[in-house]
Order: structure tokens, then C-alpha cells, then sequence
């Protein structure tokens, strides 16, 4: 019988071998985090303990059931008590901080997987969805690993070492304590399973109601424009309806399955405190003998109290390790050294054929055409007509379904790949800005580049306005590229790929926004040196005009 099979576990997308195995390599990188508090839980453990005989001795000497000094036995468990202050202090410090590293890292891990991953043009989960599993997903792996594995231990420790302390006082007692364990275990199967199945709902609605948010923040003007405030405020309301409905039903399961399992413990409680006064009141065991009693019982109900968490726990990171696991499911691109080669470069298109969906049929059909070395095309067509996807077969963030498309210069070939992504830059549609200083937005073009390397670039892209500014370069962005108009950003956007300097260039209706006379200008500058292959995606007359070749792209009939 496997592990599914024990605890009842409904069949998933993913096994629970590979499940475990995930969440091993995940804690590979977190062992510091995770023995620290193992070592401090255990530490706490043996301070507990003390505790527990100190405040017995202390109740003895105090009755004069046995010999010593009351200061001394005060002393003790003041230092006693200082030393669990100090484990507190740790633990808290070691969660913090630790805690916070450990988190970062695994979102830099996930972000830069989902970054080299091959990508297919449409994706499958939504961006709310994705950063809500990054955030909230990420937080309950590395606290199930960091935290909950290592605090098991002295959990452990603790039961044990409180029942066996019991033990040496009263072997019924101890073993009547710990009778009614063995049924919440069997109870904790059937409680898996559902508590699984209903933990997995309410993440999900969560995920919509934060990609509801995102999409209604970031489409602001558009809805105001729409006049559909209302509108998306009731969305977000029926997706909120969704999450609370799991949430309560999630709620009364686990309040009527704890309701159970207090009941159980607290009968448990009752009849060591009977038993304890069965014995006082028959003079075989002292007032300190009973107190020890009652804080031993307690120290191991509480370790069992906690190990039932394990299941709600083991079920949310069940979950949460299958979403992030999700977003790991496309395959890498191809990795390795990038292919870099010697300008200028030409691009062939041979028999290229594509299709997103095979219902939709193809975008693409036996294309085939040469972009020259050295020279510059325009690319026409409706919409509709495949005229991206031909950017993205250029860019490898595509591969042809049949066909080749190749990069060659000076009688060297390479198919393109995501290692040849090297000798390309692409400026795309639309304001491509991010939130941060104008200075932040060019060096995403060249890390290293200089002050006097930006502003040559600014020239050329005429946004030399940049240095008009009161704070020059670094005047800050926002999301977006706000605070700037379509046309400034657009023109620090070709400023970025000028400094990013790469024998092919690809623009994609990169001068939409520019007036006639700017766009003549910034075209004049960019073609001046002849030294780069440069593609346009156009609908621009004056764009055409500049272009010594076109490639106009029909819109293939899906009949």
C-alpha cells in the first residue's frame, strides 16, 4: 500500500512520489533555516522538561517533602525561565530573517524558470494567477520546509519525552494519556481527503479574485472610458462570492473536525486530573507530585495537538506544490552559450509553416524569403495575416512546425535557437516602459553602458528631450511608462535596443506614435550606417518608403 492509498488521497495530476521529490530539491537550498530551528525546538524541548521538574522541586521544598533551599529552587527556574525567553528570541529572529531569504530565493528559483521556459504564444494561466502561486504558494512551501519539518522534531521530542517522564511516574496514567491518539490518527485519513479536495477550491478562488484585480487596475482607463465601473466591481464580487462559499465550507470542516478533536483532549485532561486526585487524596502522591502530573499530560497533549496541524499542513503544501509545479511544466528552451556572429546577418525563411491550434488552422504556409544582410525590409499584411508570429519564428521564442529559419553572415549558417537570440533586437508594439528611472529603462538594453552611451542613443532615437528634463535620465516612470507620452516612451524604447547594438534589428510598428516628422528624422538616423539588417512590421507609408525590399504576408484562407 503507498502513501495515497494510506492516507486517502484522491488522484491528482501528480503522484506523490514526484510531489515529495519536488519538495526535496526544494528544501536542498533551505537546510541552515530548517536545522537551526530543529536544534532551537529541540533546545526548548529540554528547557520545557526542566521547567516541569524545577516547579515540582520547587513545590516540594516549599512543603518540606524534600530537602534544599527554596532560593536555589526559585533561582533555577528563573534562569530556567530566561533560557526559554532566549530560545523565543531566536526562533523569532531565525524565522524573520532567514525566513525571508529562504522565501526570496525560491522566487527568484521559480521566476527564473518560468523566464527560460519555452513559450507557446498562448499562455495557459493567467499573470494574477501566476504571481498569486509566487507569492502565496512560495510562502507555504518554504514555511512547511523551514518550519513545520523542523518543529516536528521537537514536537516529537517533546511527546516523548513528556509520556516517558509520565511514565516513570505513573505508567497508567501515562498510557491512558495517550490511549485516544491512535483514533484521530485513524480520523486524520478521511479528514485528508476532504480537507484536500476543499483547501484546493479555495486557493483556486483566490487566484481568480486576484486576477480580476489586476486585470480591472491595470485597464483602468479603458473600463472608465466603457463607463463599466460597475461592471467589473460586480465581477469582482461574484468571484468573491466563489471564495467565500469554499472558505465557509472549508471553515465548518475543520471547526467540526477540531470541535472533535478538543472534545477528545479535554476528556483526556479530566481524567489525569482525576487520577492525580485520586492519589493526593490518598496520600501517595504530593501537591508538587500532581502539579508535575498536570503539566506533563498537558505537555503531551499539546505535541499531539500540534501533530494533528501536520495534516491541515501536509494538505496546503500538498497543494501548494502542485501549482508551482504547474508552472514548471514547459520544457526549457535550449540552453548553452549564445551563438553570436559577425555583422551583417542575414535572416532565411525556407518553407516555414505554423499553426497555434490545428482547429485554427495554419497562420503560416511554406513562407519562404531572404532578409538580406544589410538591408531593410517591410513586412505588410492585414491583420491577422501571421506578420508576429513572423517576428516571434525570427526571435526563437517560436520554432517552425516545418520549414527552417536561419541566421547566417560571411558563408556561416545557424538554425535559429534561443542561443543565435543574441545577434537580434526587437522593439515591440506599444509603450514597453517599466516602472522605474529612465536610466533603469536603458540599461535593460546595456547593463554596463555609460552616461555619454545613453544620450548617444537618445539622439539618434530623437529623445534627446530626455536631458531636458529636470532630472535628466533619472526621471522616474511609472507602471507603464506613465508620466510620459506614447510617443516619448516609444522613442526611449528604440533608444534601449540602439545601446543594446545587434546586427539584426526588428521594430514592430515602433513608430506608430511619432509625428511625420520625428518618424523621418529617427529613420534616417537608425538607416544612416547601413551596417544592420533591419525588419519592419509596418502600415506606414513613410516607414515603406525608407525599405529596400517587402514581404507582404497574405491572410490564409481557414476554408
Amino acid at each position: 500500500m503507498n502513501i495515497r492509498e494510506l492516507l486517502k488521497i484522491q488522484d491528482t495530476k501528480y503522484g506523490s512520489t514526484a510531489i515529495f521529490k519536488w519538495l526535496w530539491n526544494a528544501w536542498r537550498g533551505n537546510r541552515l533555516q530548517a536545522v537551526l530551528n530543529a536544534v532551537i525546538g529541540l533546545l526548548s524541548v529540554v528547557v520545557s522538561l526542566s521547567q516541569v521538574w524545577a516547579v515540582q522541586h520547587a513545590i516540594d521544598v516549599a512543603a518540606h517533602h524534600v530537602a534544599g533551599s527554596i532560593y536555589w529552587a526559585v533561582a533555577v527556574m528563573g534562569i530556567l525561565i530566561l533560557c526559554d525567553f532566549g530560545l523565543n528570541v531566536s526562533s523569532v529572529w531565525v524565522r524573520n530573517i532567514l525566513g525571508v531569504k529562504a522565501q526570496n530565493r525560491m522566487q527568484q528559483r521559480m521566476l527564473d524558470r518560468i523566464l527560460r521556459s519555452e513559450w507557446h504564444g498562448k499562455e495557459s494561466l493567467h499573470s494574477g494567477d501566476v504571481l498569486n502561486r509566487l507569492e502565496f504558494d512560495v510562502a507555504n512551501v518554504v514555511n512547511f520546509l523551514t518550519e513545520t519539518v523542523p518543529n516536528t522534531l521537537s514536537v516529537l521530542a517533546m511527546f516523548f519525552g513528556a509520556f516517558f517522564y509520565l511514565f516513570s511516574m505513573d505508567r497508567m496514567l501515562a498510557f491512558i494519556t495517550v490511549a485516544i491518539i491512535p483514533v484521530f490518527v485513524a480520523l486524520s485519513k478521511v479528514y485528508i481527503s476532504q480537507m484536500r479536495r476543499l483547501t484546493r477550491k479555495v486557493r483556486n478562488s483566490d487566484s481568480k479574485v486576484q486576477s480580476v484585480l489586476q486585470e480591472t487596475i491595470q485597464n483602468r482607463m479603458l473600463i472608465k472610458t466603457l463607463e463599466s465601473d460597475s461592471a467589473m466591481v460586480d465581477r469582482l464580487e461574484n468571484t468573491q462570492s466563489e471564495l467565500r462559499q469554499n472558505v465557509v465550507r472549508r471553515t465548518a470542516f475543520s471547526v467540526f473536525s477540531n470541535l472533535i478533536l478538543n472534545f477528545g483532549f479535554a476528556l483526556g485532561y479530566l481524567v489525569a486530573f482525576l487520577w492525580a486526585a485520586v492519589r493526593m487524596s490518598a496520600n501517595t502522591l504530593t501537591f508538587g507530585g500532581m502539579t508535575a502530573f498536570l503539566q506533563l499530560v498537558n505537555r503531551i497533549q499539546s505535541p499531539a495537538r500540534n501533530l494533528t496541524k501536520l495534516v491541515p499542513a501536509f494538505v496546503s503544501v500538498f497543494t501548494a506544490a502542485e501549482r508551482l509545479m504547474e508552472l514548471e511544466e514547459n520544457p526549457l528552451e535550449e540552453q548553452g552559450e549564445p551563438i553570436e556572429l559577425t555583422a551583417p546577418c542575414g535572416i532565411r525563411m525556407t518553407e516555414v509553416s505554423y499553426a497555434y491550434d490545428a482547429a485554427e488552422g495554419k497562420i503560416l504556409d511554406h513562407l519562404s524569403f531572404d532578409f538580406r544582410p544589410g538591408s531593410c525590409t517591410a513586412i505588410l499584411g492585414e491583420t491577422g495575416a501571421g506578420k508576429t508570429t513572423l517576428v516571434r519564428l525570427i526571435l526563437a521564442l517560436l520554432r517552425p512546425q516545418a520549414g527552417k529559419v536561419k541566421i547566417y553572415s560571411h558563408g556561416h549558417s545557424e538554425e535559429l535557437s534561443p542561443r543565435t537570440r543574441c545577434n537580434l533586437v526587437y522593439v515591440p508594439q506599444g509603450n514597453t516602459l517599466m516602472s522605474g528611472s529612465i536610466r533603469d529603462n536603458l540599461r535593460l538594453g546595456k547593463l554596463d553602458a555609460s552616461k555619454e552611451e545613453m544620450e548617444a542613443a537618445l539622439r539618434r532615437a530623437c529623445a534627446d528631450f530626455v536631458m531636458e528634463l529636470p532630472d535628466g535620465l533619472d526621471t522616474l516612470c511609472t507602471e507603464g511608462g506613465g508620466g510620459l507620452s506614447e510617443g516619448q516612451a516609444q522613442r526611449i524604447a528604440i533608444a534601449r535596443a540602439l545601446l543594446r547594438d545587434r546586427p539584426v534589428m526588428l521594430f514592430d510598428e515602433a513608430t506608430s506614435a511619432l509625428d511625420p516628422e520625428t518618424e523621418r528624422q529617427l529613420l534616417q538616423n537608425v538607416l544612416s550606417s547601413h551596417d544592420k539588417t533591419i525588419i519592419f512590421i509596418t502600415h506606414r507609408p513613410a516607414v515603406v518608403d525608407y525599405c529596400d525590399q517587402t514581404l507582404k504576408i497574405e491572410k490564409i484562407d481557414s476554408k
